[in-house]
């Protein structure tokens, strides 16, 4: 989801809720206590130069179970955000604790912001060797024209 679309929604709804991949809602006293930008410049595995910029926005919980962030006040933070920082409408990454640090996609449904989950990937496999998945078939899938199929009992083995 890009900053554009992330306002939009916001404008429209009366509270924020947000949900991680295994369907647990992150409690609705969270905060939004980062909104920046972050530019990633690293090489490949095959040697290619890359840049990547996003949008991110970091979620925290405390103890302040009185607390409930208004899309009104989260709208104020993103503009606020975009003026200071110059934000960019870009792709939008979400920061939430778990274990660790967990860093989500960002997609809306029924009213709901969804954290989706991430993963990493090879950006060079033509380069470095990593193989193209191979075609699964399932054998039993496979049928041949009518006479020409071998069935047990049918004496052609």
């Amino acid at each position: 989801m890009k900053l554009s679309e992330l306002k939009n929604i916001i404008g429209t709804q009366k509270e924020i809720n947000f949900v991680l991949p295994n369907g647990s809602f992150v409690p609705k006293h969270f905060h939004v206590t980062e909104v920046g930008s972050v530019e990633r410049n690293f090489i490949d595995c095959g040697g290619t130069v890359r840049k990547d910029k996003m949008i991110n926005f970091q979620l925290w919980e405390a103890g302040d179970f009185d607390h409930r962030l208004a899309p009104e006040k989260l709208l104020n933070i993103i503009h606020l955000s975009e003026k200071v920082l110059g934000l960019e409408d870009l792709d939008i990454e979400v920061e939430y604790q778990g274990d660790t640090i967990g860093k989500y996609n960002l997609e809306f449904e029924n009213d709901t912001f969804l954290l989706t989950s991430t993963s990493t990937d090879c950006l060079a496999q033509d380069s470095c060797g990593i193989p193209a998945d191979k075609l699964k078939v399932s054998l039993s899938s496979l049928t041949s024209a009518e006479g020409e199929s071998c069935t047990p009992g049918s004496g052609c083995c």
